[in-house]
């Protein structure tokens, strides 16, 4: 009875270590998820800000030539 009562204690302790690590698991994944999609929105900002930029200029430059 004895074996059998550590045994269950050892086989809940270590059910409980994998639980809180897939649980740390899944809230890292989570937020790189949303890591990722604020870097593309960063990127996808800055990207535009530049061709906008060209554009501008183009357009300045063909009004100062016509």
């Amino acid at each position: 009875a004895v074996k059998a009562t550590l045994f269950q204690a050892f086989n809940d302790a270590i059910v409980s270590e994998h639980i809180a690590r897939m649980v740390a698991m899944k809230s890292a994944t989570d937020n790189a998820g949303k890591m990722g999609k604020r870097l593309t929105r960063q990127y996808n900002r800055a990207r535009q800000a530049q061709i906008t930029t060209e554009l501008t200029e183009i357009i300045s430059g063909a009004a100062a030539l016509g």
